[in-house]
């Protein structure tokens, strides 16, 4: 069955171990952790340090998204944050190879993600060294944006590549997921929905029990 990952992005940081504590009581195996660099993307967020922090008192999957510029200098300090598998941005990778090579070298899963404007194409090549693939159902930067829906095409066609060749990647999907659309995500092939505001604004525990539901009934 699929799942849901709440991103923190859209959490309340004066309450963030409150709020933590609530999604794993609520069934949440997965937490998606967003790293923004103010270069590749206009943003900064947080880095190690709140990751390192949060690993003492969380038993959640770290699923750690870098839209950071030449992430590969960065992988081993972020595995020893406590980061589960690290997604870089092939638009951010000079060189993507190196940066999955360099992955590889630890015990995490490997994940490259591509943006709205990107195509499938640009992670063809490496299809069968990775783990998974994010797409970006918004622009990266930012939380509360609507999903683009062009972008669940590129859903669909992964899901027919790894039908097709036999492989065994997940699909994410990030931006823009909510309760109105998240049954079309999920039937077009994604494997982990990534949902921000609609996990954490209002009710956590209510909000984390009717989207499980939606995906129970999609899956």
């Amino acid at each position: 069955m699929s799942e849901l990952a709440p991103s923190i992005l859209s959490a309340d940081f004066t309450h963030l171990g409150e709020q933590l504590h609530t999604l794993e009581k609520s069934g949440t195996k997965v937490l998606h952790i967003d790293v923004m660099d103010g270069a590749f993307v206009p943003s900064i967020s947080f880095g190690m340090p709140v990751i390192r922090s949060i690993r003492k008192d969380c038993g959640m999957f770290f699923d750690v998204h870098l839209m950071i510029q030449e992430p590969v200098r960065y992988i081993r300090e972020f595995v020893e944050a406590g980061a589960d598998s690290i997604t870089v941005h092939v638009e951010a990778c000079s060189d993507i190879q190196k940066t999955i090579d360099e992955m590889k070298q630890y015990r995490i899963k490997v994940a490259l993600s591509v943006n709205p404007a990107t195509g499938v194409d640009a992670v063809l090549p490496y299809l069968d060294q990775i783990d998974m693939v994010l797409v970006m159902g918004v622009e990266p930067g930012f939380g509360g944006q609507k999903l683009i829906p062009q972008t669940l095409e590129k859903v669909k066609e992964l899901d027919r590549l790894r039908k097709e060749k036999g492989l065994s990647y997940q699909i994410e999907l990030d931006g823009g997921v909510n309760r109105e659309n998240l049954t079309k995500i999920i039937e077009h092939g994604t494997d982990i929905a990534v949902a921000g505001t609609a996990v954490f604004r209002g009710n956590i525990r209510e909000n984390v029990r009717d989207l499980q539901e939606v995906i129970a009934g999609a899956s």
